[in-house]
C-alpha cells in the first residue's frame, strides 16, 4: 500500500496545479487553431504540443525538464538559447526568397523600413512600464513579426522571456488574418485599395547575383550585430539564384528549414513551463506584442499613404502592412483585401516584395538594440 501510495504521489495527476491546467489548455488552444483554422500550422502545432509537453508535471531533480541540465529537451533547447535555430531558419527564408519584385521596384524596400517603427516606439513603452533595457529591447522586437528574430534577439538580451517572448511573437503572426484586416480597412479608402500596381520590369540574372552580396555588405556593415541572420539569409539566396548549387539550395529551403522549425517551435513552446511562465511580465509581453505588431502595421500603411504625395505613380497603401516581416501571412493578407474591392487587383507580388525588405529590416534592427543594448 505505501509503495502504491508512493508511485501515486510520484504521478503527474498528485503534481498538477491549476496552472498547469491553464498552460495545457492553451497548448490545446494552439493545437486546435492549427488542425482545425490552418492558422500557420507549420507554427502552432509544434509550438502548441510542445507547451502541453513542457506542462506535464514532474519532481525536480529527475533531468526531465527543459531547464535541467543534461535532460534530453535542454539539450535540444541549446539551439534556441544560442540562436542557432533562427539562423538556420534564415538559410532556408534566403533559399526561398525571389528578390525579382524588389529590384523591380526598389522604392518598396521604404515600406519594410516604416513598418519598423512598431519596433522603436514599444521599446519606448516597454521601459515606461517599467522592463529593463535589455527586456524592452526583446520585447519591442515583436514589433517586427519576425519569430526567429524576436527568438534569437531575446536569447542574446534577455533570455528568461524567450518563451512569452516567442510565444507572443508567433500567436500574432498566427493571427495576422483577425488583427490586420481592420487596420487596413480603418487606414485606407475604398478608392486607396483599389488602386492597382503596374506589372514590375524583368529583372536581370546579374542583379539577382549582386544583390545578396551588397544587401550583405551594405546591412552587416551598418549592424555587424545581424551577422549571424543576415549572413544566413544572404547566403541561402546566392545559392538559389546562382542556379549552379540548386541541391544545396533545395535542401536549405525544405530538409533543413523544415528540421530547425520543428526543433524551434517544439522546444520554445516547451520551455512554458507554467512556473515560469504564468506571471505578470508575461500578460504584460503579451498586451505590448499587440501594440507593436498593430504600430508596426499602421505605420507601414500611413508612410505609404505619405509616398503618395510625391509621386505620380501611386502606390496601393494596403502594401504598408506586408513591411513587416510575417512572411508569407502578411502579404496574403493584403492580397485578399485587396481583391474583396476588386478580383482582378493581383497584389501577392508587390506584397511579397514588401515581406522581403521587412525580413532584412528587422534583422537590421535587431542587430542595432542587440549592439546598442551590450
Amino acid at each position: 500500500m505505501n509503495l502504491l501510495l508512493k508511485f501515486l504521489s510520484n504521478t503527474g495527476y498528485f503534481l498538477a496545479g491549476y496552472n498547469h491546467l491553464i498552460m495545457i489548455l492553451v497548448g490545446c488552444t494552439f493545437v486546435c487553431l492549427a488542425i482545425a483554422k490552418e492558422y500557420e500550422p507549420l507554427l502552432l502545432l509544434p509550438i502548441g504540443f510542445g507547451i502541453l509537453v513542457g506542462n506535464i508535471p514532474f519532481f525536480k531533480g529527475f533531468g526531465l525538464g527543459i531547464y535541467e541540465p543534461n535532460s534530453v529537451l535542454h539539450y535540444l533547447y541549446f539551439g534556441v538559447t544560442t540562436g542557432l535555430y533562427p539562423s538556420i531558419v534564415f538559410l532556408g527564408l534566403g533559399a526561398m526568397t525571389d528578390f525579382s519584385s524588389l529590384l523591380a521596384r526598389p522604392k518598396l524596400m521604404l515600406l519594410g523600413a516604416a513598418a519598423q517603427m512598431g519596433i522603436f516606439t514599444t521599446l519606448l513603452g516597454a521601459m515606461a512600464l517599467g522592463f529593463l533595457p535589455k527586456e524592452a529591447a526583446s520585447i519591442a522586437i515583436i514589433g517586427g513579426a519576425d519569430g526567429p528574430t524576436s527568438i534569437f534577439l531575446t536569447a542574446k538580451l534577455a533570455p528568461h522571456l524567450i518563451g512569452p517572448i516567442a510565444i507572443a511573437a508567433y500567436s500574432y503572426m498566427a493571427l495576422i488574418p483577425i488583427i490586420q484586416p481592420p487596420i487596413m480597412r480603418l487606414l485606407t479608402s475604398r478608392k486607396e485599395r483599389l488602386i492597382h500596381m503596374p506589372d514590375p520590369r524583368e529583372v536581370s540574372q546579374k542583379e539577382l547575383l549582386i544583390f545578396p552580396i551588397l544587401g550583405l555588405l551594405l546591412c552587416c556593415f551598418l549592424a555587424p550585430a545581424s551577422i549571424p541572420l543576415l549572413g544566413t539569409f544572404f547566403f541561402g539566396n546566392i545559392m538559389k539564384v546562382s542556379g549552379v548549387v540548386e541541391r544545396l539550395a533545395q535542401t536549405a529551403r525544405s530538409a533543413i528549414i523544415d528540421t530547425a522549425t520543428i526543433f524551434l517551435g517544439f522546444t520554445v513552446g516547451a520551455s512554458t513551463q507554467a512556473d515560469v511562465f504564468l506571471n505578470a511580465k508575461s500578460v504584460g509581453i503579451f498586451f505590448l506584442g499587440a501594440i507593436a505588431f498593430s504600430i508596426a502595421t499602421a505605420s507601414g500603411i500611413i508612410f505609404a499613404k505619405f509616398m503618395n504625395f510625391f509621386m505620380k505613380e501611386k502606390i496601393n497603401p494596403l502594401l504598408g502592412a506586408a513591411g513587416v516581416s510575417a512572411v508569407p501571412g502578411s502579404a496574403r493578407e493584403v492580397h485578399l483585401v485587396g481583391q474583396k474591392e476588386d478580383p482582378t487587383n493581383f497584389l501577392l507580388m508587390h506584397a511579397m516584395a514588401c515581406n522581403s525588405s521587412g525580413v532584412i529590416g528587422s534583422a537590421i534592427c535587431a542587430g542595432i538594440l542587440w549592439s546598442f543594448m551590450m
